[in-house]
C-alpha cells in the first residue's frame, strides 16, 4: 500500500482517507479482534480499537510497517471523538442516576464540582466541532440556561 502526504481537500477526501486507514488496520489483524459485548454482530472494530492495534503492532518499531503506523495516526482524531462520546454518555448517565457534581468531580479526580461541569462543557464542545457554536458556549435551553448546570 502506498501512502502519500496529502491534506484532504474535502470531507469526501477525508472520509476516503479514513476508510483506507481502517481497511489497512483491519487487514493487519483488526478484522480478527474479538467483538465487545456492546457491538452488534458483524460490526467492524471501533477506531479506538484500531488505534490500539496500531500501537500494539508498533511495539517492534524497527520492524513495523510505516503504512500501519500512518493509518493509526490518521485514526487518532476519530478515536478521540469516540472516547469523547463515551465520556459524555457517562457524565449524563451519572447525573441522571442522581450523582451530584461534587460526586462526579471526585470520581474524575477533579478538585471541584465546577471543574466537572467545565469538563462536560469541553467534551460537548469538542463533539460539536468547529463552527457548530457561534457564541463560544455550550448549548442552552430556550430559557437561556445550560441543560446540565441550570446556569
Amino acid at each position: 500500500m502506498s501512502w502519500t502526504a496529502h491534506v484532504p481537500f474535502s470531507d469526501h477526501d477525508d472520509a476516503a482517507q479514513l476508510d483506507r486507514a481502517r481497511a489497512a488496520l483491519e487487514a493487519a489483524g483488526g478484522a480478527e479482534l474479538t467483538p465487545r459485548p456492546w457491538q452488534h454482530h458483524g460490526q467492524p472494530p471501533s477506531d479506538t480499537e484500531l488505534v490500539r492495534l496500531a500501537a500494539w503492532l508498533a511495539r517492534g518499531a524497527d520492524s513495523t510497517d510505516p503504512d500501519l503506523l500512518r493509518a493509526g495516526l490518521q485514526l487518532l482524531d476519530a478515536a478521540r471523538a469516540e472516547v469523547d462520546q463515551v465520556e459524555a454518555a457517562l457524565l449524563f448517565a451519572a447525573r441522571a442516576a442522581g450523582m451530584t457534581w461534587p460526586q462526579v468531580a471526585a470520581a474524575l479526580r477533579l478538585g471541584s464540582a465546577q471543574a466537572a461541569q467545565q469538563r462536560l462543557n469541553r467534551v460537548l464542545a469538542r463533539l460539536e466541532g468547529p463552527g457548530d457554536r457561534h457564541d463560544g458556549e455550550a448549548r442552552r435551553s430556550s430559557d437561556g440556561r445550560h441543560p446540565e448546570t441550570g446556569r
